[in-house]
């Protein structure tokens, strides 16, 4: 565990209490943390969660001119479909199923290169994957980047304060990060580079190819509606953007116990499985923890899954040529019939899934 235990950039208030336990911060104390490790003047190694917050930033101004310039019942919807639906399952799809656990293949790069910009591009790769790691191996731990147990701000704030690769890892270590990144696509810094950035990417790369991205998309945008569509669209991943920071707070309980018997199978961690992200972005919580390398996690027939659908899609025209399914493990292990008694009639019933 040397490697998860070290791989992520300690907070200043640390993983641990006195007592062992979670450390919980103050509201200010994580405002501080934040703040401190935005500071690019401080350190040019904060130049990733600057440009990662410099970007929501950026996209604060369409939002605002969606909300005071371009507000209809029209422009609405569009937002709607695209931050709740499009950006929800492009981030299940790409950074949470293929970056993070693999759990397809593409045919080549030039299926992954479409599907990594099918979108706006916001998240840095590196930011979610490594961090998401960790997460899965001390999932509402001390050591957990976004344990909800610490906190609304805890989580909200965690891409700053508690994802960031490590900053004094050694060459051996730091290439074991590389290897995470390496079937993403992502060109990573040399170790010399890393010493002098404290990241995987590189500030040139990175920047350049979210200008490119965000300049294909609003010409396609303008050519189609105007700055109506295009400011609707970049307002609506600004938004999306913002409230995905809030997904792992309520994903894990908001730090309770709210797993529900019969709906939540996964009794490792504090994962729930909720109807909108499930619906709206193919995010069933509870049983990706269950199976996180499974290329779909809406295995019941109410549990739509939409990144699945994208991802079967591809699989369908050659663009993904082999993915884990776990849904048939599922059904046997979690969900296999159970013989239940009818009060009424005192014959055996079963459950069935399909």
């Amino acid at each position: 565990m040397a490697f998860i235990d070290n791989v992520l950039e300690k907070p200043s208030y640390g993983w641990y209490d006195v007592n062992g336990g979670l450390s919980k911060p103050s509201v200010l104390t994580i405002f501080k943390e934040f703040f401190s490790r935005l500071n690019v003047f401080k350190t040019k190694k904060n130049w990733l969660p600057f440009t990662s917050w410099m970007m929501i930033a950026c996209l604060a101004v369409p939002f605002s001119l969606l909300l005071f310039k371009y507000l209809s019942w029209y422009t609405v919807l569009i937002a709607f479909v695209y931050s709740m639906v499009v950006m929800g399952a492009h981030g299940t799809v790409w950074y949470h199923r293929y970056c993070t656990h693999r759990a397809y293949k593409f045919r080549n790069n030039f299926w992954r290169f479409i599907t990594q910009n099918i979108t706006l591009k916001i998240i840095p790769e590196e930011i979610y994957v490594i961090s998401h790691h960790v997460h899965h191996a001390k999932s509402d731990q001390p050591g957990d980047p976004y344990n909800a147990q610490g906190g609304f701000l805890y989580c909200f704030l965690a891409d700053v304060n508690h994802q960031p690769i490590a900053r004094n890892m050694d060459e051996h270590t730091y290439n074991r990060c590389v290897k995470l990144m390496k079937h993403t696509g992502q060109v990573s810094n040399t170790y010399e580079q890393y010493q002098r950035w404290g990241s995987l990417a590189n500030p040139l790369r990175t920047i350049g190819g979210v200008i490119l991205n965000w300049g294909f998309w609003y010409a396609v945008f303008f050519f189609i509606g105007g700055h109506e569509l295009a400011c609707t669209i970049f307002g609506a991943a600004g938004f999306w953007a913002v409230g995905v920071r809030t997904f792992n707070y309520e994903g894990h309980g908001k730090g309770e116990d709210k797993r529900r018997e019969g709906v939540d199978y996964n009794r490792n961690d504090m994962s729930v499985n909720q109807l909108w992200p499930g619906f709206v972005a193919g995010e069933w919580h509870n049983n990706h923890h269950l199976f996180p390398k499974s290329a779909r996690s809406g295995f019941l027939p109410h549990q739509l899954d939409l990144a699945w659908c994208y991802i079967k899609f591809l699989n369908l025209i050659g663009g993904v040529t082999e993915y884990h399914d776990s849904k048939k493990k599922f059904l046997k292990e979690y969900y296999a019939p159970q013989p239940e008694i009818c009060s009424v009639t005192g014959k055996v019933l079963l459950k069935t899934a399909s």
